[in-house]
């Protein structure tokens, strides 16, 4: 288990007035069923995707984004083309193979693969980008830097502070716990809006629910976003300190946490992130209190038939609960089990977000 302070990436820089470029950009793609927008569909429109080291089958955000694209060509009667990376060093590569096979549109699929996504998008100005999960900002000037790239970025704090809230509520040891593969913006963004639901619940009814592996600024990471060794001692450290809900943010890294908590025979639950977990990997469902969902299939979707008319917009798309680019997953077979008048509560706390009357800070925000 590692502790890491760094927030952002070299290269890559989130800057305090992204919000300013990003005013108005709220709205997800507009989707008309198998056509976005009016007209016919390029008939060699080639749409292409690289996954990060998760790999498309993590039951995650790759697999949300992959799912996302093969309905677009499923739809638009193309055959799309797919890589995966085994790990950073094949990002570059891998994009260039795209490139070089005539592709359209190319989604890099995390905020690892902004730095390659930049470099390739700005060599190769007649190729279309989508980079989810980075705004492409390597200037740090607030706006993305290339005309031919689309970001997709999701405001997970707004979701994740109803797990937090929820998480507490459900919580009878009064701690919680948290840990994240790497200390990145869209790792950390998760564990902020938790830790923030959770403090939310404490003023709101005189709690004091702890939260375990993230204060804010540093905490729990593993270094990487395999379900692995490294993934299991940060699990195991948690749960050693008496939490019974577990929020593991990076991919497949919540397998490693639902061994641990089989391991340890306690009622431990999980809260998984951007799929609906209960849902995409039902091996580890009924550990399932709740998971934060990220609309990536959604809007991969619909922007990739809108590039297919010839539609591509470069401004940002920003997922958040008023427009449903995030959402908290139902309780499922928690639903008996989380305290009577919860999912009202949810209810208020979402209004309240949407309306602006409880803020929650993200990176996106502050």
């Amino acid at each position: 288990m590692t502790i890491s302070t760094t927030k952002k990436l070299a290269g890559i820089t989130v800057a305090a007035g992204v919000i300013a470029a990003l005013a108005g950009c709220g709205a997800a793609p507009e989707s008309n069923g198998g056509s976005a927008g009016g007209g016919e569909a390029a008939t060699d429109f080639l749409p292409c995707m690289v996954s990060d080291a998760g790999g498309f089958d993590d039951k995650s955000f790759n697999q949300l984004g992959y799912e996302g694209l093969l309905e677009a060509g499923d739809d638009l009667g193309v055959t799309p083309i797919t890589v995966e990376s085994k790990d950073e060093s094949e990002y570059a590569g891998n994009i260039s193979s795209l490139i070089d096979q005539n592709c359209n549109l190319i989604v890099t699929v995390g905020f690892l693969l902004a730095p390659a996504a930049a470099e390739a998008a700005e060599a190769n100005p007649d190729v279309e980008f989508v980079s989810i999960d980075d705004m492409v900002d390597t200037d740090g000037d607030g706006k993305t830097d290339s005309e031919n790239v689309k970001p997709l970025v999701y405001d997970t704090a707004q979701s994740a502070f109803l797990a937090g809230y929820a998480a507490a509520a459900y919580s009878t040891t009064g701690k919680v716990g948290t840990f994240g593969g790497i200390n990145i913006p869209t790792v950390s963004v998760f564990m902020d809006g938790f830790k923030q639901g959770v403090e939310y619940f404490n003023a709101q009814n005189s709690g004091s629910v702890q939260v375990i592996g993230w204060d804010g600024s540093d905490g729990v990471f593993t270094g990487g976003f395999d379900a692995n060794q490294d993934a299991i001692n940060a699990a195991q450290g948690i749960v050693d300190q008496g939490v019974d809900v577990l929020l593991p943010v990076g991919g497949p890294i919540y397998q490693s946490a639902a061994s641990v908590i089989r391991d340890s025979g306690r009622d431990i639950a999980l809260v998984g992130v951007d799929a609906d977990v209960y849902e995409s990997d039902p091996s580890v469902a009924e550990l399932m209190l709740t998971s934060i969902r990220k609309g990536m299939d959604v809007s991969v979707k619909e922007v990739v038939e809108a590039a297919a008319k010839g539609e591509f917009d470069g401004s940002p798309y920003i997922g958040t609960l008023e427009n449903g680019g995030v959402s908290l997953a139902p309780f499922h077979d928690f639903e008996s089990k989380v305290p009577a008048g919860l999912k009202d509560e949810i209810e208020k706390i979402k209004a309240g977000i949407i309306d602006g009357s409880i803020p929650v800070a993200s990176y996106l925000t502050s």
